[in-house]
């Protein structure tokens, strides 16, 4: 378990958890995205929580994944790929923030900050230069909230999922510098 502050910790993910995982993205992702999805996002839940995708995720070097708890309760999932590259950026280390999920009643409680504020340490002590996402531009709070933690638009992708409506496919890359 590590601490990160007071009443947030975060438990590292194993393969006896696929369930446990996959039943908290149930609750978590379609109140935030389901909107997005001809199907209301069970497909994108089915597929990237399913135990043969999180057993895979788990398996690939230079990942962390972890469950983040809030007063020794779960309440999202955070995943970190050290050494991911976003093209066009400087040739130096990176690290994606691949995951960031809280359920809804957390928000407002500065959790996100507390995370990336320890990320962005984490990194800066193991020498990485960059920390790099994919934020949804249909999601704008969440696109703001990279923003004043000091991230930049980078360029942007399109998400290749035909269930997902065609308005919401794009993602901007955003990165910061950590100094």
């Amino acid at each position: 378990m590590i601490k990160v502050s007071e009443n947030l910790q975060l438990r590292k993910i194993s393969t006896s958890d696929t369930n446990a995982l996959f039943i908290l993205m149930q609750e978590i992702y379609p109140l935030a995205y389901q909107h997005f999805w001809k199907d209301n996002g069970n497909w994108y839940v089915n597929s990237q929580y399913s135990k043969e995708n999180i057993l895979k995720e788990l398996s690939q070097e230079n990942t962390d994944y972890y469950f983040i708890l809030y007063d020794e309760e779960i309440i999202g999932n955070f995943r970190i790929i050290w050494d991911e590259k976003l093209e066009g950026l400087h040739d130096v280390k990176q690290v994606k923030l691949h995951r960031l999920y809280l359920h809804q009643k957390t928000q407002g409680l500065g959790i996100g900050k507390t995370l990336l504020t320890w990320l962005e340490q984490k990194a800066f002590k193991k020498s990485y230069s960059i920390i790099w996402l994919d934020a949804m531009d249909e999601q704008p709070q969440a696109f703001q909230f990279y923003k004043k933690r000091g991230y930049t638009y980078h360029s942007h992708t399109f998400l290749p999922y035909t269930l997902l409506h065609d308005e919401v496919r794009k993602m901007s890359q955003v990165y910061k510098i950590l100094t």
